[in-house]
């Protein structure tokens, strides 16, 4: 079994950066062993640490491999759609979702 450290170690076959405020937004794209192509999409934000009195990265990763890209770019479009008032839950698991005690620390800023 691979670890993190060997699947970020992975060379990288295209990449794109997009910057958003204080985030920026990696686009990865990286092949396996066997030659499979997927993507990993890395939350970069830049802080101050007053521990340290620097400034440090605090990044989070997301992998996103080609069996799952129709349904996370389903799902993506949904949710933007969501957001824009476009389009309204479709059933209960959106609903329930929506109420998890799922917490996002980094969403406030």
């Amino acid at each position: 079994m691979r670890t993190n450290k060997e699947n970020e170690n992975r060379e990288e076959l295209y990449s794109k950066a997009v910057r958003a405020g204080k985030r920026t937004y990696f686009f990865d794209v990286k092949a396996t062993k066997s030659d499979d192509k997927y993507i990993t999409i890395t939350e970069s934000k830049r802080r101050f640490d007053n521990e340290q009195a620097k400034f440090v990265y605090d990044k989070h990763k997301l992998f996103l491999f080609k069996e799952d890209f129709e349904k996370f770019l389903d799902g993506f479009n949904h949710a933007v759609g969501f957001v824009n008032g476009d389009v309204l839950p479709e059933d209960e698991e959106e609903v329930q979702f929506k109420h998890s005690n799922v917490e996002f620390e980094d969403l406030e800023d």
